[in-house]
């Protein structure tokens, strides 16, 4: 195709005129040819390598492999590390470059190319390799893996951990995609399973796996002593004064030691990426390699002279840590090199046969807005690839060429085209460059070249186990001095597990003070009655009185509000129940194909939800459901399968956003979703012509558009919809009441969807059950990085870094100033700090026109820097803005720190967020506790639970009217929402609600044998308060109380390994007490001669059964006419005990006819 010349052995030669993407087709011709060695390319910073990937993986044959060794993400001599990914992923390009293949591709930054890098007998001779029936001592094994580098943790997440739990090892290495669960046979390796980090449970098996070290340095007692030895010395001052020697001394890495790398080292053993590659290696470089080297060496320097005087940190100097520029270019001397310009040269030998892809941009002001590309194709003497982005792009461009009567064929990938006949093609890839070769004739015109803008970033998502349900979430923040509410004793504060012996056997038990020190201890099997205590905020909580009536009195007052507010519900339900509306019928096969074009795997919260809206379509009442779920949590999904389901069926849907961004962007998922169906989509909003509005109003009232997604607008008289069914309202938070009753006024037989992103707690949900259909997406998606959060004061030389930090990796940044009046100075200051970003401001002042084009241009990478106020907090998505700057922090509430927050931290790199405050003298009590929450909660999960708390208040606020909060912060939000579902449930079935009745306590048990999970199985307190509370309320979820028993049963052996007795035991109880609580006993109470078994006021139980048992076998049966039956006879093994009890319950329970 291009031909270009490929230099002898150790020459260099040019390649010039590569316009487009004509350098990626000729490194991949390149590698075709040069098959005795791999061919190197080196360029500027990440964002070129990726781009660069992009074009190669679209012109390369399979049979090549692409290597990338990513730059560390940090600036030089940084006092963060790179994240643990990065370093695995380097780990393993450095293991496999001993065996690269001739014609394989390294893609390299040209800071990767200047450092100075492992030796590579490190890097090898700590590879470890195990496999099936190998023996292994797990203390020497502990120590290796210490040694390289691997940290000891509880749980294992992401690469570089291990936990070792008795006989079971769980490892992530460096370099693999999932982790390892290896189980071991007294010494031997019995089996080794993948598992997923996020449910920690175990799926398919493998052979043999690869260990390489998890760090760049020895981390062993060797590696330290070495460590000690050369810092002395390399460098100067006192090493007691300095934090990093003293860490390294103690074993503990600090963050950004990896700028420490030559000290783990002796002098002159550390290699370089030239000694990595083979001597026939190719080299492709940009022309202006030299002036790049250059100024990133000035870089260093500027950074080193910074930071040399700092006595706690001292640095090694920049030529231990890089190769110079002389250095690299004396090696490059010695190689094959090929250096690339997309300028001219004066020798036409050189230059690419290409032309400059050409300027088809679309203008949308003129009345035929795609004259250049028509024009283009029908001059063109050869063939046509036209490249679009996604599947939905690739519809939109075909639909732009049909209305030019061209009918592109459509092809798989580049080779397909270049072996095919027709003139003109359409395929999909992500490059974002065009190419026009002169020789065949050949042009490849991109979706860039036509639309003038960088579409989405995709992103790939985990699926998140059974561990965020409700009951474990219940408790994940228990810290010792939480509130709590136990059921009948009211509101205490936890203080922690303890064990205590009393009949000659050990039980652990949940310790909780009430007022005036009073201590109740809980024991673990009643850890059902316990909930955490959510209502108002921690300190302002009250603390009843052991033994008072207090407590008592505000349930009951709680209850009688119950009782009033479901009989409204009800009210409400009734009314809603008596209208008819349309069923849909759901093509399955359809349905089923539309939804395999979902690149992601379901949550599992996300399926459940889709399966009530569906459930809700095919009914004949009228859907009226909401969606609830934290932004990014998949809502847009569920909303596209109902689209579907309806339109499918010939009916129109409407989608309701309050932003024309928002539009937009919906518009361009949904049009991606449904590329390939007869569907048409159309969308609604101020960035339309008028010609194009006109155009779209005409075809919604004859029925030619199926979808249409607007804002407000589609409310107005002028719209008119030939046969409207389904209505998607998104954001409904940010909607007001008039537009939400005009909704429903439009017709009563429309379903209606609703998508907001308050959360409403769980609990609420179940006692709504059927009134207002609610579905609660709470699994967040994918596997988030945590954000690396700061408090500190505004400080210039701080600010430069962080933004310089992010402009490296080729990210953006927010800058939060919620102040019209002096936004534009802000912005000005940061110009100035930051000479070489560009900087937009965006407030909610502007021209709405304006601040959406802000908005679009920050979105698709026209500028890094964005300085906005709180608009931010719904906005669009930018997976590459990871660092945010939050200005006068201490203003701003929990809630909304913690959702600005998450703007960032939503691709896979390490997001960063600032928050600024004034000095500390000058905040209030209430802007440092909020400010240090948000500074510890840097994980995704807990931060939730945490925004959720004042949201929770509000959300059941707003659902029940305001006089119920004063009632929810006494008694708490669980409990409340308890007894309103008992209340409703007894509305529906025709009974006045009991207030007397109490509150189901649960039955005691005592076996005389100890019940518990030793600490010796599960280590962690916190691990074991959560499976305390999850084997407690088995079957509270889903009423299949055996099956939920057995999973808990199945996931402890597969992560802990085998059941110790006491664990057992503590099985045997919880399935008692299961099936006894059904029949109305209380209390179950065994000694070695006697069981004593007692029943409430009505037992639920067969009578004459009773009274057979006890006439036919009086010596081993007695009831003491009351309430107590007695086993007189006790079996001596707990197998036995339990079996006994069982056959009692299971011959009185009254059997339910089949």
């Amino acid at each position: 195709m291009l031909h270009l010349q490929i230099p002898e052995k150790k020459s260099k030669t040019y390649w010039n005129r590569l316009y487009g993407s004509s350098l990626a087709l000729s490194i991949v011709e390149a590698s075709n040819t040069h098959a005795n060695g791999p061919v190197v390319v080196i360029v500027e910073d990440v964002t070129h390598a990726d781009v660069l990937t992009k074009e190669i993986e679209f012109y390369k044959d399979k049979k090549q492999t692409i290597y990338h060794l990513p730059d560390w993400e940090t600036l030089p001599y940084d006092i963060f590390s790179p994240h643990q990914d990065i370093i695995a992923e380097r780990l393993t390009t450095l293991h496999a470059l001993q065996h690269i293949h001739g014609g394989d591709i390294l893609i390299i930054p040209l800071n990767t190319l200047a450092q100075r890098l492992a030796p590579r007998s490190y890097i090898q001779g700590n590879v470890l390799n195990l496999k099936i029936n190998q023996q292994l001592d797990i203390g020497s094994f502990r120590r290796d893996l210490e040694a390289s580098g691997y940290s000891n943790v509880n749980e294992v997440m992401e690469h570089g951990e291990f936990a070792i739990r008795g006989s079971i090892v769980d490892l992530f290495p460096a370099g693999s995609t999932s982790p390892y669960r290896i189980d071991l046979f007294d010494n031997e390796i019995e089996s080794i399973r993948c598992f997923d980090p996020q449910s920690q449970r175990s799926d398919n098996k493998v052979e043999n796996v690869e260990l390489l070290p998890a760090r760049e340095f020895p981390t062993n007692e060797e590696g330290i002593k070495k460590f000690r030895s050369r810092y002395r010395e390399m460098l100067s001052g006192d090493p007691l004064n300095s934090i990093i020697y003293k860490s390294v001394s103690d074993g503990i890495m600090p963050s950004g030691i990896e700028y420490y790398l030559p000290v783990f080292y002796d002098e002159d053993t550390l290699d370089t990426l030239f000694d990595y590659l083979p001597k026939s290696s190719l080299y492709i470089a940009p022309h202006e390699l030299k002036q790049q080297l250059e100024s990133f060496e000035a870089e260093v320097n500027e950074r080193y002279e910074q930071r040399r005087h700092d006595i706690e940190r001292p640095i090694l100097s920049p030529s231990h840590l890089y190769q110079s520029t002389s250095e690299i270019e004396q090696t490059l001397e010695q190689a094959s090199v090929i250096y690339t310009s997309n300028k001219k040269h004066i020798d036409e030998l050189y230059n690419a046969k290409v032309k400059t892809p050409p300027d088809l941009i679309l203008q949308t002001r003129l009345d035929e807005p795609a004259q250049a590309l028509h024009t283009y194709i029908s001059t063109y003497q050869g063939r046509i690839l036209f490249v679009a982005e996604t599947s939905g792009r690739r519809e939109v461009l075909t639909e732009l060429l049909r209305s030019h009567h061209i009918h592109p064929r459509v092809c798989k990938s580049w080779h397909e085209f270049i072996s095919c006949e027709d003139t003109i093609c359409i395929t999909v890839s992500e490059i974002s460059h065009g190419l026009v070769l002169l020789d065949t004739n050949i042009a490849v015109i991109t979706e860039s070249q036509i639309y003038g803008q960088r579409a989405i970033q995709k992103r790939r998502r985990k699926k998140r186990g059974a561990d965020s349900d409700a009951i474990v979430q219940n408790l994940t923040d228990l810290t010792v001095g939480a509130p709590v509410v136990h059921i009948d004793h009211g509101v205490g504060r936890y203080l922690g597990l303890e064990k205590l012996s009393g009949d000659g056997y050990d039980a652990e038990f949940l310790l909780l003070e009430y007022a005036s020190n009073d201590k109740l201890y809980v024991p673990v099997s009643s850890l059902h009655l316990i909930s955490r205590y959510t209502g108002a905020s921690a300190e302002n909580a009250p603390l009843h009185k052991l033994g008072s009536d207090q407590w008592s009195k505000a349930k009951n007052k709680a209850a009688k509000q119950a009782r009033d507010v479901a009989a409204e519900l009800l009210d409400i339900h009734a009314r809603r129940a008596a209208i008819q509306g349309r069923a849909y019928h759901i093509d399955e096969n359809e349905y089923a194909s539309f939804c395999n074009g979902f690149p992601f795997e379901e949550t599992p919260d996300q399926e459940t939800t889709i399966n009530a809206v569906l459930d809700d379509l095919r009914s004949q009442q009228p859907m009226d459901r909401v969606v609830c779920g934290d932004v990014g949590f998949g809502k847009t999904e569920v909303a596209m399968r109902a689209a579907f389901a309806v339109a499918n069926t010939g009916k129109q849907v409407a989608v309701l956003v309050p932003t024309t961004l928002l539009a937009q962007q919906h518009f361009q998922n949904f049009t991606d979703r449904f590329a390939d169906w007869p569907i048409k989509v159309a969308c609604l909003s101020r960035f339309n012509t008028p010609k194009k509005q006109k155009e779209v109003l005409e075809n919604l009232s004859n029925g030619k558009v199926d979808i249409v997604i607007g804002t407000h607008k589609l409310l107005q008289k002028t719209v008119k919809f030939d046969d409207l069914g389904l209505i998607i309202v998104d954001e409904e938070h940010r909607f007001g009441v008039r537009h939400k009753e005009h909704v429903k006024s439009l017709r009563a037989e429309i379903d209606i969807l609703t998508l907001t992103a308050t959360p409403i707690p769980r609990t609420l949900n179940m006692s709504l059950a059927g009134i207002r259909d609610l579905s609660i997406i709470s699994t967040p998606p994918m596997q988030r990085h945590s954000i690396n959060t700061f408090v500190t004061q505004w400080n210039d030389a701080l600010i430069t870094e962080a933004c310089q930090r992010e402009l490296k990796r080729g990210g953006q940044i927010y800058v939060l100033h919620n102040e019209v009046k002096t936004i534009e100075k802000i912005t000005r200051d940061i110009q100035q700090l930051i000479p070489e970003a560009r900087v937009e401001f965006a407030h909610g002042q502007m021209p709405e026109k304006q601040l959406e084009q802000v908005m679009l241009d920050f979105y698709h990478q026209r500028f890094n820097i964005l300085v906005a106020t709180t608009i931010i907090e719904s906005g669009i998505d930018v997976p590459t803005a990871n660092t945010i700057i939050i200005n006068k922090a201490d203003r701003l509430g929990l809630a909304q720190l913690h959702q600005i927050r998450g703007r960032v931290g939503r691709s896979h790199h390490r997001a960063y967020a600032y928050l600024l405050t004034p000095p500390e003298s000058l905040m209030t009590e209430d802007a440092k506790k909020r400010l240090a929450a948000i500074e510890s909660l840097e994980d995704l999960g807990v931060g939730f639970t945490l925004a959720t708390h004042d949201l929770e208040i509000r959300g059941a606020g707003e659902l029940l009217g305001e006089n119920q909060s004063g009632q929810i912060s006494e008694i708490g939000f669980t409990l409340y929402s308890e007894l309103l579902e008992r209340a409703v449930t007894a509305l529906k079935q025709g009974k006045v609600p009991d207030l007397d009745k109490p509150l189901h306590s649960g039955i005691e048990i005592d076996l005389g044998i100890p019940a518990l999970i030793p600490d010796d199985y599960v280590y962690d307190v916190h691990q074991r308060l959560m499976l305390y509370k999850r084997i407690a309320n088995a079957g509270v979820a889903d009423n299949n109380a055996k099956d939920s028993l057995d999973d808990i049963r199945v996931e402890l052996i597969d992560r802990f390994g085998l059941f110790p007795d006491y664990l057992k035991n503590l099985f045997s109880v919880t399935e008692i007490k299961l099936v006894a609580q059904n029949i109305g006993i209380t209390n179950i109470e065994a000694t070695d001669t006697i069981i004593k078994i007692k029943f409430n006021d009505q037992p639920n139980i067969n009578h004459m059964k009773l009274i057979e048992l006890i006439q036919t076998q009086s010596k081993l049966y007695h009831f003491d006419g009351k309430q107590t039956f007695r086993i007189l006879k006790s079996a001596e093994e707990i197998d036995q005990r339990a079996k006994q009890i069982y056959d009692v319950i299971d011959a009185l329970s009254i059997q339910e006819a089949a």
